[in-house]
């Protein structure tokens, strides 16, 4: 197992290898294949915002009901589940008090 010391920013959608190479959120240590796994989340992050982009000019349609926005929440959600898996104790834990990793916070519509 190949570990290496990556950075990622959520903000910017981007992992940096090095830490003075732009601000970053989180310090993470994973497996070489698990680093490309983040690009891949972040572009489709990318391709949801844009079809919630065309949606969004579409009057009729509520965006609370629609499935675009449960697919970002899904992909942000994989996401943070990715970084606490690899993260640190702080960091994990500031990632547990979210709403999109804590399941028990979760808002149920009937």
């Amino acid at each position: 197992m190949d570990l290496k010391k990556v950075y990622v920013s959520v903000s910017q959608r981007r992992v940096f290898i090095y830490p003075d190479e732009s601000p970053w959120e989180y310090e993470i240590v994973a497996d070489r294949e698990i680093i490309p796994v983040f690009q891949k989340l972040f572009d489709q992050l990318s391709d949801v915002e844009r079809s919630n982009f065309w949606r969004a000019h579409i009057p009729i349609r509520l965006y609370h009901l629609d499935k675009e926005n449960d697919e970002y929440d899904n992909r942000m959600k994989k996401l943070y589940a990715l970084i606490h898996e690899f993260s640190n104790e702080e960091s994990r834990t500031l990632i547990e008090s979210l709403p999109y990793f804590n399941e028990s916070r979760r808002v149920f519509v009937e």
